[in-house]
């Protein structure tokens, strides 16, 4: 069999999507390899949320470009935002390339790689589709105890930074069903905990014409399943966000009390330069309805600093948002251009210098919060879902609390893929030891 080596870059959806294409290759009669230089074909599945991410792929290509000098036959493919970013300008920057493949035309791997092989000229196809475009029952999946679930693609809110929209398409909603026979499927091969994605899964059933296709009531028909003991989902848009969503919190069993939830500045003059469409005030509320609902539920974020034009006092007002909410968990990030979005035609105005102090400000902070909100859980019993042994100390084993809390297990006879409770003995602001 022929080997192919995929390596992917960026969010969950694109770890997805890599399961999708390894599923393809597999009855195309493809085997996967780790190894670079033991593949006949390499493929680079992109992200372009930011630019650090598309110079780390750029480079990386780079280096398989030198592999391929030395294997005439070897075919390199670059995929997803990138690609579907970039198109034949890719090819000029990468000469080397034998396929680039946008995020709607994964199905068609198998076919663009046959080409390239017998022609030996580069291929292209980036073009959209109106319904949803990935089979997903293909997908190959390295373990069974967790999985990524795609329930929609694309995006409609346009944020002014994001390149989403333009890389991904418009909202398209995945059938109800095809979720459902999905999730049944792996709780009967022995997945326990599933992870819905989408940019925006509060959107969900836009478009699909059956009213009974909302988030809130999948979640209800996937708590159902017999075998599978936790549903998380990622990304919940605060615009978006209905009572009835809100109100399954603390209401179904199997839905973990853990919320991604991004405000991406605590400045309300900030947030309508993005195009958020909320207020940090309105944001706020919906916190405090969803803690009443659940008081137990740990909520993570993302935020932007040094957008355009923000001030010390826009910066401040995130850094109060920051201390009121408590965050278990954030993912911080400096600004950077991305060319093609609405914020893109704005001076990039604040200095590096001052994006590195507020961003290592926010971290810091965000690590002295976590630290303490860990450290008051010493003493509490937890449950654990055992997923396998620690990397750095092969005789513990490691897992997650259902608040998404990685936790350490002293025991080593701990099973791999059994749910367990435990008592916090210590806690840093990253992991707790039981």
């Amino acid at each position: 069999m022929k080997k192919v080596y995929i390596k992917n870059f960026g969010c969950q959806m694109n770890e997805s999507d890599s399961e999708v294409m390894a599923g393809l290759l597999a009855a195309a009669g493809y085997a996967p390899t780790d190894r670079e230089d033991a593949a006949d074909v390499i493929i680079l599945n992109t992200c372009s949320v930011r630019l650090s991410a598309e110079n780390k792929a750029i480079g990386k290509m780079r280096e398989l470009g030198k592999l391929k000098a030395k294997r005439p036959e070897l075919i390199l493919g670059f995929c997803g935002c990138m690609a579907q970013k970039h198109q034949e300008a890719l090819f000029k920057t990468l000469p080397f390339l034998d396929f680039v493949c946008g995020t709607q035309q994964i199905r068609r791997i198998p076919e663009l790689i046959e080409q390239a092989r017998k022609n030996r000229e580069y291929l292209i196809d980036v073009s959209v589709m109106d319904e949803y475009p990935v089979d997903q029952s293909v997908a190959v999946r390295e373990g069974m105890l967790k999985a990524w679930v795609p329930i929609m693609r694309g995006c409609d809110n346009y944020c002014s930074y994001c390149v989403v929209p333009y890389v991904r398409g418009r909202e398209v909603s995945r059938p109800l069903k095809d979720i459902v026979s999905e999730v049944r499927r792996l709780a009967d091969g022995g997945c326990k905990e599933v992870t819905l994605l989408g940019q925006n899964v509060n959107s969900y059933g836009k478009g699909l014409g059956d009213t009974k296709a909302t988030f809130p009531r999948l979640l209800e028909h996937l708590n159902d399943i017999a075998g599978i003991e936790r549903i998380r989902f990622v990304t919940s848009h605060p615009k978006d966000i209905s009572a009835e969503l809100i109100a399954q919190f603390g209401q179904l069993p199997k839905l973990c009390e853990y919320l991604h939830f991004p405000i991406q500045a605590g400045s309300d003059r900030i947030l309508s330069l993005m195009n958020r469409k909320y207020t940090a005030g309105h944001y706020l509320d919906i916190v405090a309805k969803l803690r009443d609902r659940c008081p137990g539920i740990a909520l993570s974020t993302d935020i932007i600093v040094g957008y355009p034009t923000e001030t010390e006092d826009d910066f401040q007002k995130t850094v109060e948002v920051m201390r009121l909410i408590a965050y278990d968990s954030a993912y911080i990030f400096k600004y950077s251009t991305r060319e093609g979005t609405a914020a893109a035609g704005r001076t990039d105005d604040v200095p590096l210098k001052v994006k590195e102090e507020r961003n290592q400000a926010l971290l810091a902070l965000q690590e002295k919060i976590s630290a303490e909100k860990n450290q008051a859980l010493v003493g509490s019993q937890v449950e654990i879902l055992v997923e396998g042994a620690s990397k750095r100390n092969p005789a513990r084993m490691t897992g997650r609390t259902r608040q998404n809390k990685i936790a350490v297990l002293e025991d080593a006879a701990a099973l791999a893929g059994k749910s367990i409770v435990k008592e916090v003995r210590r806690a840093t602001a990253v992991t707790l030891y039981c």
